[in-house]
């Protein structure tokens, strides 16, 4: 976790010198006017966030790698890969119930885009597919 934290403080500053340079090159490239009327405001404004966004990850992770006390499989030089390998849960590789949310879901965005009419149909779907999907288990391996 120092990595990240380092790399995060890292694109922050990287972000600030560009908004510096930014700001910089516009006053100079235009001269007519005020100098605030010279800024190009858009781009300016989202560097600076992007170096306070960068800030506020690394400040965040700073401060869980302190509060935590300990030290993450990636910062131990003599760890393996699968040392940080979580569990990720049961997942059903012959399952058919996720294509069939997908397809309801795009049922529904067209429904959207191109008739209402559709709309209740892709949430009929919707509902057969999560409830098939939620009790696949109680029916048995490979069962429809």
């Amino acid at each position: 976790m120092r990595t990240n934290t380092g790399l995060w403080w890292l694109l922050s500053g990287f972000f600030f010198v560009v908004f510096v340079t930014y700001v910089a090159w516009n006053i100079l490239a235009h001269d007519q006017g005020e100098w605030y009327h010279r800024i190009e405001w858009v781009g300016s404004v989202a560097l600076l966030f992007s170096a306070l966004m960068g800030a506020l990850i690394a400040f965040y992770v700073g401060r869980v790698h302190k509060a935590q006390g300990g030290e993450l499989p990636e910062d131990i030089l003599t760890s393996d890969i699968d040392d940080g390998d979580p569990e990720l849960g049961e997942f059903s590789p012959w399952s058919w119930w996720p294509i069939v949310l997908a397809f309801s879901a795009a049922l529904g965005m067209i429904g959207l885009a191109v008739g209402a009419w559709l709309m209740p149909i892709g949430i009929g779907v919707f509902v057969i597919a999560i409830v098939g999907w939620v009790y696949e288990y109680y029916r048995g391996y490979f069962a429809r």
